[in-house]
C-alpha cells in the first residue's frame, strides 16, 4: 500500500495525470485540512491538486517514511518547490513569487481494492505563504497591550 502512494506521489510530482488519476478509486474523497477544500470523485481531486502544480511546476513530493495498518497507509513527506505561477486557493490567488518553499506534511489514506479510497493531508499552510513572502504577520511582533489604569 505504501509502494501504491508513493507512486502516486511521483506522478503528481511528474505531472503524470493520467496514471496519476488511475491510482483513484471511482469514490475517492481528497481533503486538505489546511485550506479546508474537498473533492469527491476523480476528476474533482485531481483538479483541486493540480492548482499546486501550477503555482509550483517543479513541485515534488519526498516521502520521508510510511506506515500500514490495516487498508490505511500514512505517509510523512516534504514537499519542496518554487513559486513560479499563480496560486489559487480559498483565500484568493496569489501572484508567483519565485522563491522555493518546503513543508513537511502527513497524507493518511485509506486504499480498498488496490486503489486510494480515500485521502487525508496535512501540512502548515502559514509556512508555505510564509516562506513565498505573502504572510507579512508572521512572526511580526504583536502590539503591547494597554496598561490597565491603577485605581487606589
Amino acid at each position: 500500500m505504501l509502494d501504491l502512494l508513493k507512486k502516486h506521489l511521483a506522478n503528481f510530482s511528474a505531472a503524470k495525470w493520467d496514471d496519476y488519476k488511475a491510482a483513484l478509486a471511482n469514490d475517492v474523497t481528497y481533503e486538505e485540512a489546511a485550506t479546508q477544500l474537498r473533492a469527491k470523485g476523480p476528476d474533482e481531486y485531481v483538479k483541486l491538486v493540480q492548482r499546486w502544480k501550477r503555482a509550483f511546476p517543479d513541485l515534488k513530493a519526498n516521502v520521508i517514511r510510511g506506515f500500514e495498518s490495516g487498508d490505511k497507509v500514512v505517509a510523512e513527506l516534504e514537499w519542496e518547490g518554487t513559486h513560479s505561477g499563480p496560486l489559487d486557493g480559498p483565500f484568493g490567488t496569489i501572484q508567483a513569487t519565485n522563491k522555493r518553499g518546503r513543508v513537511k506534511g502527513v497524507i493518511i489514506a485509506t486504499i480498498k481494492n488496490g486503489k486510494i479510497a480515500s485521502a487525508h493531508h496535512y501540512f502548515d499552510l502559514l509556512t508555505v505563504l510564509n516562506q513565498i513572502g505573502v504572510a507579512p504577520m508572521a512572526g511580526a511582533k504583536a502590539p503591547a497591550a494597554e496598561k490597565p489604569a491603577v485605581r487606589h
